[in-house]
């Protein structure tokens, strides 16, 4: 059987800034799904975030038009053609925030980091640049796929520091990969298969540094919708200081009829774009 996908994301300002620079985004009839948290003073991580989204939804809605997936930037080996579309679609995004940025002064220097995935049939690919985070949940354990372009990760990796000195450190919020900050920039990406049951996890860092992995999958497993579970990470967040914007999408890979999946392609909608709230 062929894998469908149930969805919910929200994203909240938290409770200490007076701004959203996150957005996030997703398109289930292209099986695209992205969390973004912008950075950069004047509004512009706000800016900087959304150009992100929109930029990765557009190269996957032009390219299921044209049946072609544009090259932009370096491609990977040892990946699929879809991870490497992926690929593409967030080095468009790069050098769309890049060049915006360059026009305004006051939005100069802006960056956002972005985590993305794309599902097709039993398999997905993720993509990622800065210190949003991707996690699996399958049968009852949770593993985060990504690995943080952050200062103090690059030092635990280094084993500099442990990870929990990287936790309580000063610099924890010193990104050193993003989008926007550079002409170019290398995204991590990568190839996974899909199980039945499986729950995929995007969040900005306003979730991950007050919600700890374990607290995490028992508050998804605990839910009774996939909505409800994105409300209650969010509350989990605040409830621990909130001293930043929350985002997070959750994506069910579940089992359907084959008549079901004929229905979902022939019927329209899945589609749904948000920014901040």
């Amino acid at each position: 059987m062929s894998l469908s996908i149930e969805v919910a994301g929200k994203s909240d300002m938290g409770c200490v800034r007076t701004n959203n620079e996150d957005n996030f985004g997703f398109d289930a009839r292209y099986g695209i799904f992205i969390v973004c948290d912008g950075m950069g003073g004047a509004a512009a991580g706000e800016v900087a975030s959304k150009i992100s989204v929109d930029t990765v939804l557009d190269y996957f809605r032009t390219a299921a038009k044209t049946k072609t997936f544009p090259v932009v930037g370096q491609t990977f080996e040892g990946v699929s053609e879809r991870a490497n579309a992926l690929a593409s679609a967030i080095q468009q995004a790069n050098a769309n925030v890049f060049a915006k940025g360059s026009q305004h002064n006051s939005q100069r220097g802006m960056g956002s980091t972005i985590v993305a995935v794309l599902t097709k049939g039993n398999f997905f690919s993720i993509g990622h640049v800065g210190d949003s985070r991707i996690y699996l949940i399958r049968h009852g354990n949770i593993q985060q796929l990504t690995n943080d372009h952050s200062l103090v990760m690059e030092q635990v990796r280094r084993g500099l520091i442990t990870r929990e000195q990287a936790e309580k450190s000063e610099m924890a919020n010193i990104i050193i990969r993003a989008l926007g900050s550079e002409e170019s920039v290398k995204p991590d990406v990568d190839d996974l298969i899909a199980l039945p049951g499986d729950i995929l996890l995007l969040a900005s860092d306003g979730l991950t540094k007050h919600v700890k992995d374990d607290w995490m999958l028992g508050i998804v497993n605990e839910a009774p919708t996939l909505d409800q579970a994105c409300n209650d990470l969010i509350d989990a967040a605040k409830a621990h200081g909130g001293d930043d914007n929350i985002t997070c999408i959750l994506i069910k890979m579940i089992d359907r009829p084959w008549y079901e999946n004929m229905l979902s392609r022939i019927l329209p909608g899945g589609l749904k774009w948000q920014n901040s709230i």
